[in-house]
């Protein structure tokens, strides 16, 4: 017995979701999430993205707009129609049942006979990595076997479309780590259409084909990991995915599609995106800083930090404060070392207004 994928897409056309007379939780959102792959969606608390999951699962029903899985309209279809299966934040197993009783009550609940569905159910726990843990109860297991158990629940059903909500929150640093790869290798094997929501920038750039960023209950920018980090549109995107330091800067000229910024007298070359001559601000990312550069903005060391494999610092100078990273932490540099600031080749990004 194997797990087979039904992978269909998913869009949203002009999707909101109002709660009582006023509270727009989802605001006019068209969204495509092609079949077959990973999206997540990221943002801060009460920015609509647990009630977009919620939408495409049915538990939550879209006040306007329309929401296609596949071919089928599944607007207004409940829940137990949609061909959707959902991994929740707290699991949700049955605490006096054994692993495999969880992971098959969907299956006898969706009518299949007993053998089938403990064929299935044995196919989903080894898949899952967890072959011969059928006959453990829940509390026997560790959080990230927890976790294991509730998303071959949900593989085993076959489903469309796959839905997390926070699957990670619940544990530690490390075991967040190894999960994250682990859902990941699993929806890249079975080809598997998956929708993510998490508020952890990290967990998003490592799992995510392509990630919407969510502000205010509308989609602030949508793109793959790298073009979110290296691109972002605004302000808000930048800080979020990743750190960022903020710079005023004055572009001094335009040359086709590169523009040159200036820095207290530092200037630096880097794409313009459609911007003229002027002021404006750059977003550097803390590893993109260089520290010690021979032609640079003058700065001062505030505060130096040990982390293990490298330095935090924070910078300030007259451009304010900035955090910085670097690998060295053999030598590091004192709070009050006077340095000079540069960015890296591939540094900043000039901000579109």
């Amino acid at each position: 017995m194997t797990i087979q994928s039904k992978a269909a897409p998913v869009r949203f056309e002009g999707v909101s979701k109002v709660f009582g007379k006023d509270v727009r939780a989802v605001d006019n959102i068209d969204l495509h999430v092609d079949a077959g792959k990973l999206v997540t969606l990221l943002g801060p608390s009460g920015c609509g993205k647990t009630t977009t999951l919620r939408m495409i699962a049915g538990l939550e029903m879209a006040t306007s707009g329309r929401i296609m899985i596949g071919d089928r309209d599944v607007t207004k279809l409940p829940a137990t129609d949609r061909d959707v299966s959902m991994v929740f934040q707290s699991y949700a197993l049955f605490p006096h049942m054994t692993v495999l009783e969880n992971v098959m009550y969907g299956l006898t609940f969706s009518g299949f006979a007993k053998d089938e569905a403990r064929s299935r159910a044995l196919a989903g726990l080894e898949l899952v990595g967890l072959k011969g843990f059928d006959a453990r109860l829940p509390s026997e297991l560790s959080g990230g076997q927890q976790q294991r158990v509730a998303v071959a629940r949900a593989l085993v059903l076959e489903p469309q479309v796959l839905l997390f909500d926070e699957p990670l929150s619940n544990l530690d640093a490390k075991l967040r780590r190894q999960v994250r790869e682990d859902i990941r290798a699993i929806q890249k094997d079975l080809g598997l259409t998956v929708v993510y929501v998490t508020h952890d920038q990290e967990e998003a750039l490592a799992v995510s084909d392509e990630i919407v960023v969510m502000r205010n209950a509308a989609i602030a920018q949508m793109g793959t990991p790298r073009q979110l980090y290296d691109a972002p549109n605004d302000r808000f995107v930048a800080d979020f995915i990743g750190e960022a330091n903020l710079l005023s800067c004055e572009i001094v000229s335009v040359d086709g599609e590169m523009a040159t910024v200036e820095i207290e007298g530092y200037r630096h070359s880097l794409p313009a995106r459609g911007l003229s001559p002027g002021a404006a601000t750059i977003a550097v990312r803390p590893s993109r800083l260089v520290i010690g550069a021979d032609d640079g903005v003058p700065a001062t060391v505030a505060k130096a930090t040990y982390v293990g494999v490298r330095m935090e610092y924070t910078l300030t100078g007259k451009f304010g404060q900035v955090f910085a990273v670097h690998d060295n932490v053999d030598t590091p540099l004192d709070p009050g070392t006077e340095v000079r600031m540069g960015f890296a080749a591939k540094g900043p990004v000039l901000l579109p207004e």
